[in-house]
């Protein structure tokens, strides 16, 4: 799966969107406009008529189609409506997945759970998203739904949620659930998310003016006509008729929403499914939980009327389709699992009541990877993989995150999943081999958290001299759904000290660079993930910005300016519209104060600069044949800033 195609892919599928939506739109117009002549010509009350000719015209005859000055007033009308409906249900979800997922009644996982079926579910969700080097998703389960289902929701990857319905936690056995989420996460990484809250924003805009036509009517449900009011009564008719033809025109233009909703939707889930094959490299996985939702009686349905505004997020039919099947949101499961799976019989199977995790040994219940269970063998990710797959997810990327997260303590793992000792986690990264250094930190953690802030420190401390340089970053990752959980303020002073720590020495590593620059955008972007704009067009506006990074990133390769320039020049070399204008800049003019702004203003560039800004850089890191940990450090920062996720590096020198 190549990231870059993919979202450009779901870029044009947006135009292709708002192209039928407006399609549909026209159509609610044309019903209104038709709606209003009637109404208007049947109360008596068309302007284009004298009075005689109302008196003693037959009243097919006084009808005129073509009335401009209607069309105007109904179709600016309509619009308004529809815009301001689908604005107002586009402001509730930019404030990112949480939202959608409360919405249908989730409930979010704290990271700290003690639940077995929920730590499993978060052991997943950690190893995808390491693998993928995307940030940790916050976790969310629908308590009050036994069918099997999930989705994934969310502007960017870092307000992303994935969420699961209680029956998937309990009747999916751990392969089966890496094949759901998998799934999810091919939606995460395809750009797929962004669309679906596009789509049900527009739906709601269009089903606005149904849900208002309701209103009137059943406000109007004890009215009693007096014989005495003729006029009332004329008015309250016309109140009617005008509230039948919204009801109406309302739920026309939805159905036709709808079924714009389903073919998008439908498209999709093919490729999810396999995408999620691919990473998982397990199609029983995702066959047997498709199975699964054949074989149980409630199979993928959801209790909850809200689901079917959402129904194209989820992995499995949320609600039962009507029409034949025209308002499916997936495919039938016969047909996904014979995708996966030629040799199907087409006989889905009846599991077990529950998968008793409980009763289980930790390897036996699914809590371990496949990878690590006896038997199980590791295959590692080459680092030149890893550069040239971002935003990806393949076995070698799983297998290297399950390594990962089984060679970190399990120690420091417990510390990532409560925001307090999260902070003190990341204050302990940062913590340096000066003594003298040290102390000065130290310090500064004791009098911006208090003193005993250190006693949970000393306690971490051995764990943290333990990590290889590899682990910091994804430890890093870990910690993000604990620290999201942090409040403004405190989110303000543990910027402070963050600041602090990096500049105790008076200097800034590249660690501390990628550290800092991963929490701020990462924790910022998903507090307001609706702020995310597109400035930048065209490659000449940037190559100021594109000389910093490619030079600084040269530099930090290597001590010798020759070597340094030819680095510079492959990297140069990736990006034919601006190469000749691209300048190897001076050591004073490089560095991480300057890369820094650099990257931060490339992030309101176009898919495609970034993807070739990127290109540029896994250039120079790898020109030399070797990748450090240093410029490994440097290229997930800059591909984090600008959107990208980038696995983990496997071996890193």
């Amino acid at each position: 799966m190549d990231f870059f195609e993919a979202q450009a892919r779901a870029k044009r599928r947006t135009s292709r969107l708002i192209a039928l939506f407006g399609l549909a739109v026209a159509g609610t117009i044309a019903a209104a406009y038709f709606s209003a002549v009637l109404i208007l010509h049947f109360a008596g009350a068309n302007p284009e008529k004298t009075n005689r000719q109302r008196d003693h015209s037959p009243r097919f005859q006084q009808l005129e189609l073509w009335q401009p000055h209607i069309l105007g007033i109904v179709g600016s009308g309509t619009l308004l409506v529809v815009t301001a409906a689908s604005l107002y249900k586009w402001l509730e979800y930019s404030a990112g997945g949480s939202a959608v997922a409360e919405s249908v009644g989730g409930r979010r996982v704290e990271p700290n759970t003690t639940n077995l079926h929920e730590r499993r579910l978060l052991n997943v969700v950690e190893e995808m998203a390491i693998a993928s080097g995307t940030t940790v998703p916050a976790v969310y389960v629908l308590d009050d739904e036994p069918a099997i289902n999930a989705f994934a929701a969310g502007l960017t990857t870092s307000d992303a949620v994935v969420a699961v319905t209680r029956g998937t936690l309990e009747k999916l056995s751990r392969d089966e659930l890496q094949g759901v989420v998998g799934h999810e996460f091919s939606h995460i990484l395809n750009g797929d998310m962004r669309l679906n809250l596009r789509i049900a924003a527009t739906i709601f805009g269009i089903l606005v003016i149904g849900l208002a036509g309701r209103g009137i009517l059943w406000s109007l449900r004890y009215t009693r006509i007096r014989s005495r009011e003729k006029n009332s009564g004329g008015i309250i008719v016309a109140i009617i008729a005008a509230g039948v033809a919204m009801l109406i025109i309302g739920y026309v233009g939805y159905f036709f929403g709808r079924l714009i909703q389903a073919a998008v939707s439908r498209q999709r889930e093919f490729l999810a499914d396999a995408s999620a094959v691919q990473f998982t490299r397990n199609p029983p996985g995702l066959t047997g939980a498709l199975k699964k939702i054949g074989g149980y009686a409630l199979g993928s349905n959801l209790q909850t009327s809200k689901s079917a505004a959402i129904g194209h997020f989820f992995f499995a039919q949320s609600f039962r389709s009507s029409f034949a099947g025209l308002l499916a949101t997936h495919p039938p499961l016969d047909e996904r699992i014979r995708a996966i799976d030629p040799a199907f019989d087409g006989q889905s199977f009846h599991p077990p009541e529950v998968v008793d995790v409980a009763a289980e040994s930790f390897v036996s219940a699914g809590l371990a990877p496949a990878s690590l269970r006896p038997g199980g063998r590791l295959a590692p990710a080459a680092a030149g993989v890893a550069l040239q797959s971002i935003g990806s997810l393949t076995p070698e990327h799983l297998a290297n995150a399950q390594q990962i997260l089984a060679d970190t303590p399990d120690r420091l793992r417990r510390a990532a999943q409560t925001a307090d000792e999260a902070r003190l986690l990341v204050f302990g990264l940062l913590l340096h081999e000066e003594r003298a250094v040290r102390v000065k930190q130290r310090a500064v953690i004791s009098d911006k958290s208090g003193p005993a802030a250190l006693t949970t420190l000393d306690d971490l401390e051995p764990f943290l001299r333990q990590l290889q340089p590899g682990q910091k970053l994804p430890l890093l990752q870990i910690a993000l759904p604990a620290l999201r959980y942090t409040p403004p303020a405190a989110l303000a002073v543990f910027f402070e000290t963050l600041d602090e720590l990096v500049h105790a020495d008076g200097q800034v590593s590249a660690f501390e660079y990628a550290l800092q620059k991963l929490l701020s955008r990462t924790l910022k972007l998903g507090q307001n993930p609706g702020r995310r704009v597109e400035q930048y067009q065209s490659f000449h506006a940037l190559t100021d910005e594109l000389s910093i990074v490619l030079s600084t990133l040269a530099r930090a390769s290597t001590t010798d300016a020759n070597t340094a320039e030819s680095a510079f020049a492959a990297g140069a070399a990736q990006l034919k519209f601006v190469e000749s204008a691209l300048r190897f800049l001076p050591e004073t003019a490089t560095g991480l104060a300057a890369l820094d702004a650099a990257v931060d203003k490339l992030a309101a560039a176009s898919l495609p600069i970034k993807q070739r800004t990127l290109a540029a850089a896994a250039a120079i890191v790898v020109a030399d044949g070797q990748l450090s940990v240093t410029e490994g450090e440097l290229l997930r920062a800059i591909a984090a800033t600008l959107d990208c996720p980038m696995p983990p590096l496997a071996n890193p020198v």
